[in-house]
């Protein structure tokens, strides 16, 4: 069984997808709209394969960077592939709106942009192929099989989003952006509920064991040099354990911040600028998608002690 990276570009992103050239192919995560066309189909045909003999659509969260193309992919497949998803992120394969309300219900609140649902809207419908129902809905603990003797098992990790999972093929896990170290573009982790985060970190590192570790982006280390997206048993560690002391430090900040209590201001930061200046922090915590404000939040709303 062979793994390849299938790369696509988006704005300041690079988007990545993989394949899982098994009896029944199997692609992980898709993209956005234009990606299955402009960048999978060309990539697979350059190795000898053909995106219309994918059977297997495996979606590791429902960001809209990870299943804009899912809609695109399974009709390039004749409807024939599999898609899978969890269930907790399935509204967000099933509509782009969700997509919208995901927005407003975390970051418009800091961010306060009286355009910021529009943006949104044309977000979602721009760069979302299609509404799509799941084949196949998972909760953790399943066995797909790819055919012959290929057999992927899915774990929960939600933080992230709440349902994030990870595909694991005979030692290649496949954790979508589950695993943060110290973010992507934007410089900072982002997960919606830290505690969930925090464990499905450790889950991963002790019981998961990944052998090579895929990324849905090029996460940065804390010297801000990116990871590639494939990594080896010992750079996988390395990127678990700096996510787990990096998510330490925030904590600890946040906490600091949350106990002093938030104050209004007119930092961008705002209200948790205390946090940026704690932890160093100096990135535009108004791009989309903010992490900083994601991440925050789930600590101003969810319990984070051990």
């Amino acid at each position: 069984m062979d793994v390849h990276p299938l790369f696509s570009p988006w704005g300041r992103f690079g988007l990545y997808s993989f394949f899982i050239d098994a009896p029944e192919p199997a692609i992980v995560d898709t993209g956005i709209a234009s990606s299955p066309a402009e960048g999978m189909a060309p990539a697979l045909e350059a190795i000898g394969r053909r995106i219309e003999d994918v059977r297997w659509i495996l979606l590791t969260h429902g960001h809209i960077d990870h299943v804009g193309g899912a809609h695109a992919l399974w009709e390039l497949t004749g409807r024939r592939a599999q898609v899978v998803i969890h269930e907790a992120d399935a509204p967000l394969l099933r509509s782009r709106r969700a997509h919208v309300e995901n927005y407003l219900d975390v970051r418009q609140q800091y961010l306060n942009d009286p355009e910021g649902e529009a943006k949104q809207t044309a977000a979602a419908n721009a760069v979302i192929s299609g509404e799509l129902e799941p084949t196949v809905l998972v909760k953790g603990g399943e066995k797909l099989s790819l055919g012959g003797d290929v057999t992927v098992s899915v774990h929960a990790i939600p933080g992230h989003t709440a349902g994030s999972v990870a595909y694991a093929v005979d030692g290649h896990v496949f954790t979508g952006d589950a695993v943060q170290v110290h973010g992507a573009a934007n410089g900072f982790p982002g997960y919606e509920d830290p505690l969930a985060y925090r464990e499905s970190l450790r889950y991963l590192r002790d019981e998961v064991r990944p052998e090579h570790l895929y990324l849905g982006h090029p996460y940065r280390r804390a010297d801000g040099v990116a990871y590639g997206v494939e990594l080896d048993n010992e750079q996988a560690r390395e990127a678990l354990e700096q996510s787990l002391e990096i998510e330490a430090r925030v904590s600890e900040a946040a906490r600091r911040c949350l106990k002093n209590g938030l104050q209004d201001t007119d930092s961008p930061y705002s209200p948790f600028a205390p946090v940026a200046e704690e932890v160093g922090y100096t990135g535009d915590p108004t791009l989309e998608p903010s992490p900083f404000f994601t991440t925050l939040h789930g600590y101003r709303t969810r319990s984070t002690d051990d």
